[in-house]
């Protein structure tokens, strides 16, 4: 972890902090993931292309937000969302430290004053995640899989909650379907390291095929 971190400070390469799962079905999973995004994305376009719009149409800033987050091993790479806060949020995000309703190295307020009324719209229904349909066609996300933390909280992690990092990270997850941000850390480590004990490309069909309820009930978004 050490090295890991003194790495991302100098901007050398990476070393890998938790060896990757051999994963059975990764071909499979692959193959799904690349086809399924692609076929999303083109389902989908109208949906994007208007989000983009609104977006840009009452927000000003850039339309997607750009975060470094942790994939696979631990090694970091662009994730992509609909930009659903201020511009330059991440600023103030000291402010508000003291207001975190989340224990463990995460920060989720339910009534962050950093979010637009349209942000707060596409986080109840999940529409700002859809650009990362995108990380998914790369490789660098999977359908289905834990969700990608950000560095710092990484550094955080003990070496059971590392192995969440032993998989590809996935736009949806056991607690995507089971209660999003109700669930405390504690219960999201839990459900990860679930999947990672259990996943299959079953349960990854039956998981994505619970997200779309999931989504339009909109509980614990924010």
């Amino acid at each position: 972890m050490a090295a890991w971190c003194e790495a991302r400070r100098t901007g050398a390469s990476e070393p890998l902090i938790v060896e990757p799962k051999k994963v059975r079905y990764a071909f499979a999973k692959r193959c799904f993931d690349f086809v399924g995004a692609l076929v999303l994305i083109a389902l989908l376009s109208p949906l994007l292309v208007g989000c983009a719009l609104v977006v840009k149409a009452t927000s000003p800033g850039p339309i997607l937000y750009r975060s470094r987050r942790c994939g696979l091993g631990g090694r970091t790479f662009w994730f992509y969302k609909f930009r659903s806060m201020r511009d330059g949020s991440d600023k103030e995000l000291a402010k508000l430290l003291a207001l975190n309703e989340k224990n463990g190295p995460i920060f989720k307020m339910r009534k962050d004053p950093r979010i637009t009324n349209v942000g707060r719209f596409m986080r109840r229904f999940s529409l700002d995640e859809l650009p990362q349909l995108f990380n998914v066609v790369a490789g660098q996300m999977s359908l289905v899989g834990p969700r990608p933390p950000i560095p710092h909280e990484v550094e955080a992690y003990d070496e059971r909650t590392l192995r969440r990092l032993s998989v590809l990270p996935g736009m949806t997850c056991y607690w995507q379907i089971k209660g999003r941000c109700e669930l405390s850390f504690e219960e999201w480590i839990e459900l990860d390291l679930q999947y990672v004990d259990e996943m299959s490309f079953w349960l990854d069909l039956k998981i994505l095929a619970m997200t779309p309820v999931a989504a339009a009930k909109g509980i614990g978004a924010y």
